[in-house]
């Protein structure tokens, strides 16, 4: 992770004191956050899903790369210090070093998703009550992007 810090030692950074929410599920802000230093948790649906400390440790990633709202809000549990990149599709688009990190921490994202879902097939194997979930599994594991259809320019012309 200090890879990543190096990268963005000349973004601008961000201060946010404990109980201070970074970014608020879904909102639609753009920006990348790194942590440089302090403690976050992460909430979605008001669950506290994960917590970080790590420097280095990047937040707002999928709502800039699918370009959807975030999909969990970011909380300060100690004061924190971010890295904040404003345009990250920009940005990312332009440091490929740090879009391969990026792609390495989504990788390992995936991975553990994955595993888990493998060991929840595996402790219901067999359980026809549970068919549903398996197809839901089945659908998580293998989904495909909505496509985006650009508007067309229209034929029409005044007179």
């Amino acid at each position: 992770m200090s890879a990543i810090l190096e990268l963005l030692r000349n973004q601008p950074t961000r201060q946010f004191a404990a109980g201070e929410t970074v970014l608020g599920q879904g909102d639609q802000t753009g920006l990348l956050y790194i942590l440089i230093e302090g403690s976050v948790e992460v909430i979605k649906d008001d669950v506290q899903v994960a917590k970080s400390s790590e420097a280095g440790a990047i937040f707002g990633d999928l709502s800039a790369l699918l370009d959807v709202p975030h999909t969990a809000a970011v909380r300060a549990l100690k004061p924190c210090q971010f890295y904040v990149v404003s345009d990250a599709r920009a940005f990312l688009r332009d440091n490929s070093a740090l879009c391969i990190l990026l792609c390495e921490l989504l990788a390992r994202r995936l991975d553990a998703v994955n595993k888990y879902l493998v060991d929840v097939k595996q402790q219901f194997a067999g359980d026809d009550h549970l068919g549903m979930v398996d197809g839901v599994l089945d659908t998580l594991m293998h989904r495909q992007p909505r496509q985006r259809i650009a508007p067309r320019a229209s034929t029409l012309r005044d007179p």
